[in-house]
């Protein structure tokens, strides 16, 4: 494209517009990287420009045809070298919103005219894999109708963008026609397959390549008719159509579900959208499930991936690889610290809770007068009568001096496993959240097992006549041994605790989130109280068996020498029921203390920001795909627009389907002498 076309960054500034390479700077990493030396200027060749620098196509056997050609891109001149002002002016193009569609037609004007030829474009159109798997006619009417009979005509930018816009589309029509040999109008699933997966193969997720010989032709027929496979490619060029039809319907929420009905309804606004394609859609859709419904999840295994955007993604450093040990221990002071605070908030918040659960598991109904309450209502109001209001936080404070590095620990240790155990795309597998909440579980006994045992004896003295007993006390009586009573039993209830709570609060937040992923003050909370209730209920026995252990038995009362001999006696004595009692005050105390805890937890991360170089709280942040101009370059020599150079040269294969060979084809002729021909 000649120098009037040149673009630049110049123009108004807009949200991802990338910002200009200074010069100077520029120059120099040009000079860096040109080899060649002609009366004082220096010059690059395609091989330097597109291997050395940008770092692509860098094999040994690599097509030099190719290379060239791409080079040629940012060599104006078309004398085989690039220039620095050629290089800079490549750089201005590239901060160009158009940039890809600019890119590709100077690719394509392999002369320099600022204009395609038939010529240009079937030259390099014949070098793509695409042409070679399945040979594309020349001669069609689509063809014709765009150079001319004579194809004497030469088409402008503009022109060019919209010939390659419906390029694809005339391929895979082409293809059809060539397939259907007996002139039915339908091909097979194999023949379908083979044209989506080569020459629409940019338009595939896995998900849909893998199942493309399961959707051919709907439900009932493996033979695709030109109308399903015109719908089929328009539904995989429409897919943020269909997501924009699916949100309005679910008002944003991208978890709620939707029949076929609901979608048809709601696409009558879009005249875009036509039934065949909303069939289609749903058959991909339920394939792995029959529920007859879709929610955000399917349509994103079905939307088109940005290929540009994840190839240079996959080509960026991970920020955790090179963390220093300092940075790791640092943050992990930083999780402590929070969660102390928030442990220390959620059990203020459910105290009373606590106390009258505690007090009702501890309650004998073997011994005669020994029911005190008849459920916990009655416990609280008695508690209330008897005691004061302020009877309900009896032993409070050493809950909360110890409850800070207890649920420190846990939240602390929770988050390490987890982020040691996750994947690099940061997804983690349920048994490694199973194992990461285990671990939490299993690391707070320590500081558990003596807090739980003063808090206990504290919380049951009320019902004892005589003078109050204090946490001092309490810790002088049963020395250090002593407050590890029932340490057994608190492994027993805290590792599957927190294995099933952890795991719960994860998906819950996921099911909660937002359209674009995060989770509000009340999506924390919600999700933190509900996943606490099945790992409160289900924990319950080891609890009771634990407050038996650990309270002083009083005259008449059975004693226990271990968690076993506990069990054991309980079930003879008071039956399978009683291992559940406090099960709804366990559940009301542990469900809304967790989520008072985590809510807090991860809003004080979020409110105090420091950058650890570490993973961020699921839920947090958006999950809308970064723009290029927000990801770090490939080569620290990749500055302004050429931060994008190789994206763009990915999108330019990805979004049009113009694949070129990296590797020599058997025969192909010079990109140089064609372009010479004309």
């Amino acid at each position: 494209m000649g120098n009037s076309q040149s673009a630049t960054c110049d123009a108004p500034k807009g949200r991802w517009l990338m910002k200009r390479a200074d010069p100077v700077q520029l120059r120099d990493i040009f000079l860096k990287y040109a080899s060649i030396s002609k009366v004082g200027e220096y010059y690059m060749t395609s091989k330097d420009f597109i291997r050395n620098y940008l770092g692509m196509h860098k094999e040994g056997d690599s097509d030099p045809y190719i290379i060239d050609l791409l080079g040629a891109a940012v060599d104006q001149t078309k004398d085989g070298l690039i220039s620095f002002e050629e290089f800079k002016d490549f750089e201005a193009l590239l901060c160009s919103p158009d940039a890809m569609y600019k890119l590709t037609f100077q690719l394509f004007d392999t002369n320099g005219s600022g204009f395609v030829s038939f010529s240009e474009f079937k030259t390099v159109f014949s070098l793509t894999e695409v042409h070679h798997q399945v040979p594309f006619n020349f001669d069609s009417r689509y063809v014709l109708l765009h150079f001319g009979e004579d194809r004497k005509k030469h088409l402008s930018y503009q022109e060019f963008t919209q010939f390659l816009h419906n390029l694809q589309e005339e391929h895979a029509r082409q293809a059809f026609i060539s397939y259907d040999e007996q002139k039915r109008g339908v091909i097979n699933s194999f023949q379908f397959k083979t044209i989506m997966s080569t020459i629409k193969k940019n338009l595939l997720t896995p998900f849909v390549e893998e199942n493309l010989i399961s959707v051919a032709g709907g439900e009932t027929t493996h033979l695709v008719s030109f109308p399903y496979f015109n719908a089929f490619n328009s539904l995989l060029n429409n897919m943020e159509l269909i997501e924009k039809v699916y949100l309005t319907i679910t008002r944003g929420y991208d978890k709620a579900e939707v029949n076929k009905e609901e979608f048809l309804l709601g696409a009558q606004q879009f005249s875009q959208i036509t039934p065949l394609e909303v069939d289609i859609l749903f058959h991909l859709c339920v394939l792995d499930h029959a529920t007859g419904h879709i929610t955000g999840t399917e349509i994103d295994k079905i939307k088109p991936p940005d290929e540009s955007v994840k190839r240079l993604q996959q080509q960026q450093p991970k920020g955790e690889t090179h963390r220093s040990p300092f940075l790791a221990m640092a943050e992990s002071g930083y999780r402590f610290f929070l969660g102390g605070i928030a442990g220390a908030t959620g059990a203020t918040a459910v105290y009373p809770i606590d106390l009258v659960k505690t007090r009702l598991q501890n309650q004998r109904t073997s011994i005669v007068g020994e029911l005190m309450y008849k459920n916990s209502y009655d416990c609280a109001i008695k508690v209330i009568r008897h005691e004061g209001f302020l009877g309900l936080y009896s032993g409070l404070i050493p809950q909360l001096v110890g409850v800070a590095p207890e649920k420190a620990i846990k939240l602390t240790m929770n988050d390490f496993v987890r982020d040691h155990l996750s994947t690099p795309d940061g997804t983690i597998p349920l048994w490694a959240e199973c194992l990461a909440g285990g671990c939490a579980g299993g690391s707070q006994v320590m500081f558990t097992n003596p807090l739980e045992i003063v808090k206990i004896r504290l919380q049951v003295a009320g019902e004892l006549s005589g003078p109050r007993i204090g946490a001092v006390s309490v810790i002088k009586s049963l020395g250090f041994f002593g407050l590890y009573k029932g340490a057994r039993a608190c492994f027993l209830r805290d590792i599957p605790f927190s294995a099933i709570y952890f795991p719960c609060y994860a998906h819950m937040k996921l099911y909660t989130a937002n359209s674009e992923g995060v989770n509000g003050p009340l999506s924390l909370l919600l999700s933190a109280t509900v996943a606490g209730a099945p790992a409160a209920a289900l924990t319950t026995p080891a609890d009771v068996i634990k407050t038996r252990l650990q309270v002083v038995a009083r005259a008449g009362q059975t004693q226990y020498s271990g968690v076993i001999d506990c069990a054991r006696k309980v079930m003879q004595e008071e039956g399978f029921m009683a291992f559940w009692k406090g099960a709804p005050a366990r559940v009301f105390r542990s469900s809304p203390q967790f989520g008072v805890t985590l809510m807090t937890y991860e809003l004080l991360q979020r409110q105090f920001v420091i950058d650890f170089g570490g993973k961020r709280p699921g839920g947090s942040e958006s999950k809308v795909a970064p723009h290029l101009s927000d990801l770090p370059p490939v080569n620290p020599d990749h500055i302004g627009g050429m931060r994008l150079a190789v994206a763009t040269f990915a999108g330019v294969e990805s979004k049009f389907g113009l694949w070129l060979p990296k590797f020599k084809p058997t025969s192909v002729a010079p990109v140089a002498a064609a372009a010479a021909a004309q």
